[in-house]
């Protein structure tokens, strides 16, 4: 057998790329007799595992003090790490606690090739004597580098430059770097090319499932309501509101455009940000600009895509996303941001948009007046292309081979 573990992720329940992840991981490989998988997951905490939500938990092992410590979910062995209230600091003491715990679990347990796959590169100052560790236990250390965080502008310089130093690190130290983006991998094997990287691309995965609530369903009906949208009667975009997913440059110019739809934006608070779009642009004049907040419900976000008229994609920063994914499952009309990576996934199943003035808002308008045979036309391509290269299926079955084969990756 054998023993995989994943470290990064916040948990299985929580709503992330990673955690969506990991958890369709463990559901693809659960009835796999060959892989046993062990899940590193955040006890207390911001992002913490939500574990009241997780339905299926079994065989649940507790302290003396009552709180969990591990438990089984889907054939996965889960384990819970508790952090220290440390501020932002807590990210990078828990994925080397995670880490440090699941190699002492080997060491205690004679678990022999272990492999370990690292989501993220935030610990990379530490990673050479955890490493080091790895291998005299006879385990291989694989990496997922994520997309590019150091260019995030949310953090200060400083901060971005330790995120570099970090990711340098990690690949230096990892015996596979396992990349969601052919352009990623790409970036990896050219940025780091003195240290000889090896490199796969597996690309994360999305489904084609429609969702379980009906068009009438009181649930989305009611959500449409509070935020007075009508089906079909919107755009949407879904991320997190931060610069590099450029609501500025979208809003600027749903603005400038004439439709008489809405925009409607599922995403988290920023009260920075939304201060300077109102003091620049003065958006609360817009009604049709509308920032509905968060959407954690996996079936209610599925409907709300589905029902939109189109999906306003403006992620700038990272590998394949997952809510591009998500949007091509669901949603016919798709607006993406003409960066690298969001065109290796989309091809041609999808329009694309620069920042450049007028352009967004142009493609706005002509997007109202499309007809259903091309909006269709795009809608079966988005799906084709998800079936073709994305289907968690697949994206489970190339883990497994990498898996199987070990540090021979």
């Amino acid at each position: 057998m054998q023993h995989v573990f994943i470290c990064g992720a916040k948990g299985i329940s929580n709503y992330g790329g990673y955690e969506t992840f990991v958890q369709k991981l463990i559901e693809c490989h659960e009835n796999e007799s060959y892989i046993q998988y062990h899940v590193a997951c955040k006890a207390n905490g911001e992002g913490c595992m939500d574990f009241e939500n997780l339905n299926g938990i079994e065989d649940e092992v507790r302290d003396e003090k009552g709180e969990l410590k591990s438990f089984m979910y889907k054939g996965a062995h889960c384990m819970t790490v508790k952090c220290p209230n440390i501020g932002p600091a807590q990210a990078i003491y828990y994925d080397r606690a995670a880490l440090k715990m699941c190699i002492d679990y080997c060491e205690e347990n004679d678990i022999e090739s272990p492999i370990f796959y690292m989501l993220t590169c935030r610990i990379g100052p530490f990673i050479s004597g955890l490493v080091k560790k790895i291998h005299e236990i006879g385990g291989a250390f694989f990496l997922n580098p994520d997309g590019h965080e150091w260019k995030r502008a949310k953090w200060a310089k400083p901060v971005r430059k330790y995120w570099k130093e970090s990711e340098k690190l990690m690949v230096k130290h990892a015996d596979l770097v396992v990349c969601d983006s052919v352009n990623i991998e790409k970036y990896i094997e050219q940025q780091y090319s003195k240290y000889n990287p090896k490199t796969t691309y597996i690309a994360y995965g999305s489904d084609l499932t429609p969702s379980k609530l009906a068009d009438d369903d009181f649930k989305f009906v009611d959500w449409l309501s509070q935020h007075e949208l009508t089906p079909g009667g919107y755009y949407l975009m879904v991320g997190r509101f931060v610069p590099e997913n450029n609501f500025e440059t979208v809003v600027r110019e749903f603005m400038k455009s004439g439709t008489k739809r809405d925009l409607a934006m599922i995403t988290t608070a920023n009260d920075k940000l939304l201060k300077y779009l109102e003091d620049t642009y003065h958006i609360s004049e817009d009604s049709r600009i509308k920032f509905v907040g968060t959407v954690y419900d996996a079936e209610l976000l599925k409907k709300i895509r589905e029902q939109a008229y189109g999906y306003i994609h403006g992620h700038s920063v990272g590998g394949t996303n997952p809510s591009l994914l998500e949007a091509l499952g669901s949603t016919k009309l798709n607006m993406l941001y003409s960066v690298g990576f969001n065109r290796e996934v989309a091809e041609d199943a999808a329009v694309y948009w620069s920042k450049k003035e007028g352009n967004l808002s142009t493609l706005i308008d002509k997007a109202d007046k499309a007809g259903k045979l091309k909006i269709n036309t795009l809608g079966g391509r988005a799906k084709q292309r998800i079936k073709d290269a994305y289907s968690w299926e697949f994206i489970a079955s190339r883990y497994k081979e990498i898996f199987e084969r070990g540090e021979e990756s």
